[in-house]
């Protein structure tokens, strides 16, 4: 998989650094969160997995120290390479289709990327495999077929023809084999692949300034996917960045679905 033929929102676009600092505002206290449940300390070795920008490598830096080590990877790393001092290594790494990058981590953590993967039960497996015994797998993934819409309220035109676009933005994904459904899944995979105290919860962002800006951004990088596959008209997609951009509407992403585990 190549950073433009397996990835809808690849990091070459001018957007994804918006989108990033979008998804870090909205998502990063929850990660934390349950990375600091999981034991996370001084000395550990991580595996962040996707990485895309820096906000989770740079905290985990912080928290496993200089005698830890923080291995980042992704198909595309131009985002992560600020961040490529110690104790963090930035590698590019395909976790559906390669090996993975080494064994004996105390965490592996991806989010948000799992997803896209067209081979997951690889990347599973792969994730699962670099683990310790006794270490920790955490895999954070949005299911946007269990909340479709980005209006959960849609009481006027400007809330209808923001649904309209994000049905196609839906369309385009699973056209390009992202399971739409699979942060439900989460916990049952993780039990079947022999993973112990699972658990999982969920975040559901319904309205923010971090809202608006990951709306905006994603709209600016599908734009021309969503015209030339007759899913919306320029004028369409212009209508309803400046609706975004009024600052009125209430956009919520996908509930993001986090499991976690231990390694036998």
């Amino acid at each position: 998989m190549t950073p433009t033929d397996g990835y809808l929102l690849d990091n070459q676009q001018t957007e994804a650094g918006r989108r990033f600092e979008a998804l870090s505002t909205l998502f990063d206290p929850t990660t934390f969160r349950h990375l600091e449940d999981l034991g996370l300390g001084l000395g550990w070795r991580c595996w962040e997995v996707g990485a895309g920008g820096t906000s989770v490598i740079s905290w985990l830096a912080r928290k496993v120290g200089p005698t830890g080590k923080v291995l980042a990877t992704d198909i595309d790393t131009s985002w992560a390479a600020a961040a490529a001092r110690a104790p963090i290594e930035i590698r590019t790494h395909d976790v559906g289709a390669e090996d993975p990058p080494g064994e004996g981590f105390d965490l592996v953590h991806a989010r948000l990327v799992i997803v896209h993967v067209p081979d997951r039960e690889r990347a599973l497996r792969s994730m699962i495999k670099a683990l310790r015994p006794g270490g920790r797998l955490l895999i954070e993934d949005a299911d946007p077929a269990l909340q479709p819409l980005i209006c959960p309220d849609e009481y006027g035109p400007e809330q209808q023809l923001a649904n309209r676009l994000h049905t196609g933005f839906r369309t385009i994904l699973a056209e390009r084999g992202a399971d739409l459904s699979y942060g439900r899944r989460l916990p049952r995979l993780l039990r079947e692949a022999g993973l112990r105290r699972v658990e999982a919860d969920a975040h559901f962002p319904i309205t923010s300034p971090a809202c608006t800006a990951l709306e905006a951004a994603t709209v600016r990088q599908i734009r021309d996917r969503l015209v030339s596959a007759g899913l919306a008209t320029d004028e369409e997609i212009d209508r309803h960045l400046s609706n975004v951009a009024s600052g009125t509407m209430d956009l919520a992403t996908a509930p993001m679905i986090s499991a976690w585990g231990y390694k036998e």
